[in-house]
């Protein structure tokens, strides 16, 4: 034996007992913590488990979801996650629960249908994606998912997830963009699209009023698409209004009416603007513009003003405020049989008026053109001296009325003087 070799030792911590069933249980618990977070099934049955001991107190749902996120993969695992909330345990293609494993009871589904419960599980939901905003587009895409599966819940469930549905809407948890799934065809063809917009809707309206509901729809381009809820053999205004009214939603069937009017309106400029882009002849243009007026049921006030944009859009303005006047008025010259046309009543010329002082206004080249504009209209009888003494006494715009009215005052000085002179003719006559 050499002398400085040391003689073997009976104990080290690798062979240690307590050492090794120490390693062993860190490793199973490594094993078991990784397995929860990356396996569907083991996080199912977390979810499952946390809800059932939370059971109907929602703060200490809330608690537990807000901690589980720590060490559990919601990322993954966010359709998983939300079916659970939502119907207890995971959806099968159709809306049906899938049986591969046993669903909790305590979730939106089981839960009391009232819109105080409905307020409460949505605070659920908006605390949780406030935790974890990357669960956003998760939850948005799962209440697209929910919707399409109308067909396979229950009355009660619908109820339940169009209340929240409202709610998460009014809220702005999710955007109205969800809103496409009820235009499925099938959802659309059975009546289930429609009847449940109904109570979104109530629910969306018992939390803010309507400018805001309409603001989101527009936000997203659902304005124009509500009519969608219906077949086509039903898609019209008349059937979506009464529809919506016997619900008692008027305000949704008069904005939905008024939305039309306005894609209708914007249709009919557009092809009066590609009329006068042919070169149509002006007495095609004032035919068919009186047919739309009456198919359409629309006012000559609002024709008037569609025909002005049509006017001014149907050609290039020079960038030049020196040389825009002078295009302007043998633009204007053209077109005023087409203006006179539509101008019958005072209330239409002084339309007219106020059309033309937003856009001089909104066109900074034109605002020297105001004057000359109107004076040319005036001589072509399209406007004529009443409107414009009430365009200037009191019936103006505030848009840039200093400098229109001082443009204008020297041409309302010598109408009023040719009023007075014509007025005193007359009673020279009368006498």
């Amino acid at each position: 034996m050499r002398v400085d070799e040391s003689p073997p030792t009976h104990f080290c911590l690798a062979t240690d007992p307590l050492y090794f069933f120490l390693r062993l249980f860190l490793t199973y618990k490594e094993d078991f913590y990784e397995k929860e977070r990356f396996d569907p099934s083991q996080f199912q049955e977390s979810i499952v488990q946390g809800l059932n001991q939370s059971g109907t107190d929602l703060d200490a749902v809330g608690k537990f979801l807000d901690a589980s996120g720590a060490k559990l993969d919601y990322r993954r695992y966010a359709e998983t996650l939300f079916d659970i909330l939502v119907a207890g345990g995971m959806l099968a293609p159709g809306g049906t629960l899938a049986e591969d494993m046993t669903p909790t009871e305590f979730c939106l589904f089981k839960a009391q249908e009232d819109i105080e419960t409905m307020q409460a599980y949505a605070q659920v939901f908006n605390k949780l994606i406030r935790r974890y905003k990357y669960l956003e587009k998760g939850f948005e895409d799962e209440v697209k998912k929910l919707l399409l599966f109308l067909k396979g819940f229950s009355e009660s469930e619908c109820n339940k997830l169009a209340m929240l549905t409202g709610i998460l809407l009014a809220n702005g948890t999710i955007s109205a963009s969800i809103l496409s799934s009820l235009f499925n065809e099938n959802l659309v063809k059975e009546g289930v699209s429609a009847s449940f917009a109904v109570k979104l809707f109530k629910s969306w309206l018992s939390e803010r009023d309507f400018n805001s509901v309409a603001a989101s729809l527009r936000k997203v381009g659902m304005d124009n698409r509500l009519l969608e809820l219906f077949p086509a053999n039903k898609r019209s205004c008349e059937h979506f209004s009464k529809y919506f009214n016997d619900a008692g939603l008027q305000e949704l069937s008069g904005f939905v009416k008024n939305q039309q009017s306005i894609g209708t309106r914007k249709e009919l400029q557009k092809e009066i603007e590609d009329q006068m882009s042919r070169g149509d002849p002006l007495k095609d243009i004032i035919a068919y513009t009186r047919e739309e007026i009456k198919k359409n049921n629309i006012s000559e006030q609002t024709m008037i003003g569609l025909i002005w944009a049509s006017v001014m859009s149907s050609v290039e303005w020079n960038k030049k405020e020196e040389l825009v006047t002078e295009q302007a008025i043998k633009h204007l010259k053209q077109y005023s049989p087409l203006l006179k046309a539509f101008t019958s009543q005072g209330l239409s010329e002084l339309t007219l008026l106020l059309k033309i002082q937003e856009y001089c206004y909104d066109n900074i080249h034109f605002m020297k053109a105001f004057q000359k504009i109107v004076v040319l209209l005036y001589k072509a009888d399209v406007l004529s001296e009443e409107p414009i003494l009430k365009w200037y006494n009191e019936a103006h715009l505030a848009k840039g009325k200093s400098v229109f009215l001082d443009q204008m005052k020297a041409f309302v000085e010598w109408l009023k003087n040719a009023e007075e002179e014509s007025e005193s003719e007359e009673e020279e006559d009368a006498d």
